[in-house]
């Protein structure tokens, strides 16, 4: 197993971070980690999914929606070819601050036999796309 987890502090209501977490089709405009994703956001349901890491070449995958809880926590899961090869559980976590604002986390869980294969590149190049990209949604978050 391989923890990725990064988290940022936005001076915005979680209302509105949500709104643009949840905005796919906005995504091709100010996210620069995750490109594009398309289909319902129901649990249960497969989305498509394009990420490009920052130096790397994009994947298009297609993972199922575990959990949807507005204003709060979007949690997905991906395979690669077969369960038990490469499994990555995401999440987008909208954590509210008493004094107002939340903290944004961003993360995933890798499992199975080929995540010692690729550990190097979830520290390296993932985990900037992870940075880069709750950047990018604070900015946005935070406009007037």
């Amino acid at each position: 197993m391989h923890r990725l987890e990064t988290q940022i502090e936005i001076a915005a209501p979680a209302e509105r971070v949500w709104s643009l977490l949840t905005d796919f089709a906005s995504y091709s405009r100010w996210n620069p980690f995750i490109r594009s994703i398309e289909g319902p956001l129901e649990v249960g349901r497969s989305l498509t999914v394009f990420i490009q890491p920052p130096g790397a070449s994009g994947m298009r995958f297609r993972p199922t929606v575990l959990t949807v809880e507005p204003n709060r926590e979007l949690r997905w899961k991906g395979r690669f070819l077969l369960p038990g090869l490469f499994d990555g559980e995401h999440y987008f976590r909208l954590e509210r601050r008493p004094e107002g604002g939340l903290t944004f986390h961003q993360g995933e869980t890798f499992s199975g036999i080929l995540v010692p294969l690729f550990a190097r590149a979830l520290d390296g190049a993932t985990r900037q796309g992870f940075i880069a990209m709750n950047e990018a949604l604070k900015r946005e978050a935070e406009k007037p």
